[in-house]
């Protein structure tokens, strides 16, 4: 042991440096080992729980990096040297500056971890809204950056405060140059806790842009036509429209008419309300509400029928709808009610006659008047 202590390696005695190279391996195995240990057990752990949190903390901490932990430790044992009081302090900083970017990657992973799991349909079905998870992590990632590089610089012997200030000036101008960009941004927040529509919903848009949401992202949302092609619109001008949610819509309220003849007995018109009722009243998810005839048309007698579809999907109201179509053409055949049909108004001098399609083309002889 003296003869080590007469050796010199760059002034400092050898033992020095041997005690140094101990300490340094002993510090990396048990960093080593205490990572690894708390890792498997999170895991196990995590395969008997339902909750996020192990699973998230086991991702996590497997990403540690060894090669940062052997710098790490190197630091450590050289640290257990008598050095110059120069080098010490830069061994200080080196040493946070690897302390905060393992703390960034187990942060940066942790954050992946809880976004692969909030966004699986399986695990959790009722958030859909990738915007949600997308925007807070970009923001968590950025304030773990931004403390990180400050308390890095801190470390360096920065003056934090006039820096800060600095940031805050150039923040504005940048805000400034950007502030369409960070009104996405902000609408992106907005979608993402008030929930106006999320993925999957089919939506209108002004009534011109429709499609099935498909992706909500920081700058734009994304929506897949009825015809394929993807529309594509900024946040902020999202929030700016009248938006339809079909997705959220319970029931749908239906109206329609339908005409018949002036010829039709008084009897058949009242009765063919409660027929039309009767029909409805027949047919599954549905929810009669009226049928009334309306009023005196120009060549028909016009009636109204509303009705509810206990359904949002839009192929059932029109399985329904046509059902109905052809039912209440059965009833109304069995009773001879007519469907009134478009007349024609000819001028003849001052004279107006008025006649059916069926009447003009006999007397043109099978020949239509236009």
């Amino acid at each position: 042991m003296h003869l080590l202590n007469d050796w010199l390696l760059a002034g400092i005695p050898l033992a020095n440096w041997l005690n140094a190279l101990i300490v340094a391996i002993v510090a990396f195995v048990m960093m080593d080992l205490v990572t690894r240990f708390v890792t498997n057990r999170l895991q196990a752990l995590s395969t008997r729980t339902t909750g996020r949190a192990d699973n998230i903390l086991a991702d996590a901490l497997a990403q540690t990096k060894r090669w940062l932990l052997l710098l790490l430790a190197i630091v450590i044992g050289l640290g257990t040297m008598d050095l110059p009081v120069r080098i010490g302090i830069r061994l200080e900083q080196l040493g946070t500056i690897l302390i905060g970017v393992q703390i960034a990657i187990w942060f940066n992973s942790g954050i992946s971890a809880w976004m692969r799991r909030v966004v699986n349909p399986e695990t959790t079905p009722d958030l859909r809204n990738r915007a949600t998870t997308t925007t807070i992590a970009f923001l968590v990632r950025l304030l773990v950056l931004v403390t990180i590089v400050l308390a890095v610089l801190a470390n360096l012997g920065v003056n934090i405060t006039a820096f800060v200030a600095s940031l805050g000036i150039g923040g504005v101008a940048v805000a400034l140059a950007l502030q369409t960009i960070l009104s996405d941004l902000f609408a992106s927040l907005s979608i993402a806790f008030d929930k106006p529509f999320e993925v999957g919903d089919f939506i209108i848009v002004d009534e011109v842009m429709l499609g099935t949401v498909e992706y909500i992202g920081i700058k734009t949302t994304r929506l897949r036509s009825l015809s394929g092609e993807q529309l594509v619109r900024s946040n902020a001008e999202l929030l700016k429209s009248v938006i339809r949610n079909y997705k959220r819509m319970s029931e749908r309220r239906v109206v329609f008419s339908f005409g018949i003849r002036y010829e039709t007995p008084v009897d058949d018109v009242g009765a063919l309300g409660s027929v039309v009722r009767d029909i409805i009243n027949g047919i599954d998810n549905t929810r009669f509400d009226r049928a009334h005839f309306q009023k005196f048309g120009a060549s028909s007698l016009d009636f109204e029928v509303v009705y509810y579809v206990l359904s949002s999907d839009f192929n059932v109201y029109m399985d329904i709808q046509q059902r109905i179509n052809l039912e209440l053409m059965r009833a109304c055949a069995e009773r001879d009610i007519h469907f009134a049909r478009p007349t024609t108004i000819m001028h003849m001098g001052s004279e107006i006659q008025v006649a059916t399609q069926e009447k003009q083309e006999q007397a043109a002889g099978g020949m239509r008047l236009v």
